[in-house]
């Protein structure tokens, strides 16, 4: 390969256009195109500020490549602390729920871990608000077995799942919304502003989750959600007031926080 499509050209370009990782998006680029005119796309797309993730059509997380269509919440690296919680947390043969899926990279990163560890009987749902993502969701979780639905938070979701969600994953957005032009313009500018406003204390959404969920988890059934570490006792609140018994835990690997809200027995 010659010219502006060779690796030194578009990493040239990245590096010009303020991506930090320009190395490593390189070869990405080039690894994902199918033609060098593609990668020229590719490579202006991303030099144009749009998420590479968007660029490239996926992301890795779990160890999966998991399709991220353009508008759609990327999945967060970190958030893979909250599947590694769910693994060791779910029962045999559990249903399990993605809410707020986004692109259904939690579902399908659990269902993944879940035959990988020989437990292959599971019930998969996951939903969503934006029609976007659960089209996107469909293309990762369907190939699980799972069921993508489209809707507000529990709405969607088959009345045969009331009481008997084992393992509920809720990455919900967190983020204040008085703090969203801070983030990072590739979130802010092209991911859709329901997958990160949490409201005024970014736990909006959140506390409508926690009232909701003992309706449909199962006895003992859990509740996993990430939250940052100053939200944590408003988090942990919300779910005392479910009646859910909520425990914290954090990884320093990840720099993240989950926590787990069980109901009882």
């Amino acid at each position: 390969m010659t010219g502006p499509h060779t690796e030194t050209a578009i990493v040239a370009r990245l590096r010009a256009a303020g991506c930090v990782f320009a190395e490593d998006e390189a070869r990405l680029i080039l690894a994902t195109a199918a033609t060098p005119d593609d990668a020229s796309a590719m490579v202006e797309r991303r030099a144009a500020g749009l998420p590479l993730e968007h660029v490239l059509g996926w992301a890795e997380f779990c160890g999966l490549r998991i399709a991220v269509d353009p508008g759609v919440f990327v999945p967060r690296r970190r958030t893979e602390f909250l599947v590694r919680q769910a693994a060791a947390l779910a029962p045999p043969r559990p249903v399990v729920v993605d809410l707020c899926c986004g692109t259904g990279a939690l579902g399908a990163a659990l269902a993944s871990a879940l035959l990988s560890d020989g437990r292959d009987e599971f019930t998969l749902h996951a939903a969503d608000i934006e029609p976007a993502a659960v089209r996107c969701a469909r293309r990762n979780v369907e190939p699980f077995g799972g069921h993508v639905h489209e809707g507000d938070l529990f709405a969607p979701l088959p009345a045969t799942l009331r009481g008997r969600i084992d393992v509920l994953l809720a990455n919900v957005p967190y983020v204040p919304a008085g703090e969203l032009a801070m983030m990072p313009a590739e979130a802010r500018e092209h991911e859709p502003r329901v997958a990160l406003d949490g409201g005024a204390d970014g736990l909006d959404v959140l506390r409508r989750v926690t009232a909701e969920a003992p309706d449909w988890l199962s006895p003992g059934g859990r509740l996993l959600f990430e939250t940052s570490g100053r939200q944590v006792p408003d988090a942990v609140a919300a779910a005392d007031r479910a009646g859910l018994a909520a425990t914290v835990a954090e990884s320093t690997e990840f720099a993240a926080t989950v926590i787990v809200a069980a109901k009882s027995v």
